[in-house]
């Protein structure tokens, strides 16, 4: 005769059942409340990040704000499915395998993403500079993760990889405030001291010709044919240069061609 009867058997299976599935509900719930103080975490947290990265540049802020984010739920996500039982140990693994195959896939994209933090970081330009760099001159209109938009003077929108600009040489025309325009001006047989006084007043009451630094006018070099090779050297601010420049040369390609003595300007 059995110890125990079919009927008690079954009641404690049952009981078992019940038990294993108000465990589970309990695990449920506790993954629930993970989940939940996670999304309060990361709006907590917003705002403080926020406050420590204000004078970071806008577009590293938002990638930095969102990364932080994107690292609580994860890790949120992680424990609750702890939680419930669920071995995270192997999707782990198979996140950073499928991240790292990625990132082999991506190796360029990550080379352009790296510069463009170093980019951000270390401001060598910022919107609105004038640059000259990986073959391209002209504004920057905007500076992203990946890559930097450059307006050319002639109002063409150019994508420059940053890797392109961090990599090589990089020649920013505005960040400086002032330029100096430098004019090759072949005076021919002229006399160089009379000529130089003349030519610096016409640089000088010039609106757009600084006061300080003062314009000069020196002897450069001696041409083969024997003519007089003077630096017209008036200051401006960055932003005007291509307008002075432009006047500059007007005013004194028409003095030199008032006068019958063979002459240029470069």
């Amino acid at each position: 005769m059995p110890i125990f009867s079919a009927q008690a058997i079954s009641e404690f299976n049952d009981f078992l059942i019940q038990r294993n599935l108000i465990n589970f509900g309990l695990q449920v719930l506790w993954a629930v409340v993970i989940l939940l103080l996670t999304r309060w975490a990361v709006s907590f947290t917003k705002p403080i990040a926020f406050r420590l990265l204000k004078y970071t540049e806008p577009t590293l802020q938002r990638f930095l704000l969102q990364a932080v984010g994107i690292f609580i739920w994860v890790a949120g996500g992680v424990a609750a499915l702890q939680t419930v039982g669920i071995q995270t140990t192997t999707v782990v693994a198979m996140i950073g395998a499928a991240g790292l195959a990625v990132g082999l896939a991506l190796q360029s994209s990550l080379s352009h993403f790296a510069a463009g933090v170093m980019l951000i970081s270390f401001r060598p330009f910022e919107v609105g500079d004038s640059i000259e760099g990986a073959t391209v001159s002209g504004t920057v209109d905007n500076i992203g993760l990946f890559s930097t938009t450059i307006v050319t003077p002639d109002n063409v929108r150019i994508t420059v990889p940053n890797n392109n600009l961090f990599s090589g040489t990089l020649k920013n025309n505005t960040i400086m405030g002032t330029r100096r325009v430098d004019l090759h001006i072949d005076i021919g047989k002229r006399p160089i001291d009379s000529t130089s006084t003349h030519l610096l007043s016409l640089v000088q009451p010039h609106p757009l010709v600084l006061r300080e630094p003062r314009p000069t006018c020196q002897m450069e070099s001696i041409s083969a044919e024997g003519n007089t090779i003077l630096y017209l050297r008036p200051w401006c601010a960055a932003t005007h240069y291509e307008q002075v420049r432009s006047e500059i040369l007007q005013l004194v390609q028409e003095f030199l061609h008032s006068d019958s003595t063979d002459s240029t300007v470069l």
